[in-house]
């Protein structure tokens, strides 16, 4: 690309915005389904947010970063959205590099 950096990091964050909009109108699609399928989820992209924050000093919380990402607080959103895995989906997640703690 040849774009200047603010203009890259401005296309980058309305991506990411976009990104957490999709997820948050799509409740139907379960974590495990994400992580199954592309080895993240909506707690990956709230601990990769921690992380950067960790790294510039900013001493944001866990629960306020996912609170970020899921649009609501967690337990909210688990309460509402979240169904019990399947024995598929565990399955699937079992054989997953994912698995391993190796996601995000």
């Amino acid at each position: 690309m040849n774009i200047d950096q603010t203009t890259q990091t401005e296309l980058e964050a309305a991506a990411f915005r976009r990104l957490l909009n999709h997820l948050r109108n799509r409740a139907d699609v379960q974590n495990i389904d994400l992580m199954n399928l592309a080895g993240f989820c909506r707690n990956c992209l709230s601990n990769w947010l921690k992380d950067a924050a960790d790294e510039r000093g900013l001493g944001l919380e866990k629960e306020a970063l996912r609170t970020f990402v899921y649009g609501m607080p967690y337990e909210e959103w688990k309460t509402k959205h979240q169904g019990a895995a399947t024995p598929e989906q565990m399955k699937a997640f079992a054989q997953s590099p994912a698995a391993g703690g190796k996601h995000g």
